[in-house]
């Protein structure tokens, strides 16, 4: 799966939260100052080379959008690829990393601790944790 740019990161978030939209509908829920009509178009083109979004054809030049990758996919090669280029894949550099960060709070350490043990539950109730106890860490929700 190829990686995003920012631009098409931008439109592929719209086509996911709205499920299907028209370049128009795209364009309403961008910010101020809107790029042209033209480059979201061609922007959304690239999405459909890349393999991201699909069409059906409305009325004359009309298409209906819809992605075909879905977020929490796309989301799980973006971790992935950041783990694997920025922390050698490892989990463990990666929370360091962030723990080291002064944005990072303790309630934050309790979060991601809280959630770790839910997956963990989860994990063992799925029957998990055969091998060397590992937990798949999961990037995301259940999105489109």
């Amino acid at each position: 799966m190829k990686e995003l740019t920012k631009a098409e990161l931008d439109v592929m978030q719209i086509i996911w939260h709205r499920s299907k939209v028209v370049v128009h509908d795209i364009l309403d829920e961008m910010p101020d100052p809107k790029p042209a009509y033209n480059t979201v178009s061609t922007i959304v083109r690239i999405l459909e080379k890349k393999g991201f979004v699909g069409h059906e054809k409305l009325l004359g030049k009309t298409f209906l959008y819809h992605p075909i990758v879905r977020r929490d996919e796309y989301t799980e090669h973006f971790m992935n690829s950041v783990l694997g280029r920025f922390f050698n894949g490892s989990i463990v550099q990666m929370v360091s990393f962030f723990g080291k960060r002064d944005n990072v709070t303790l309630k934050d350490f309790d979060n991601i601790i809280s959630i770790l043990e839910e997956q963990r539950k989860e994990e063992i109730k799925r029957g998990g944790y055969k091998n060397e106890g590992r937990l798949t860490i999961r990037f995301g929700g259940r999105g489109k």
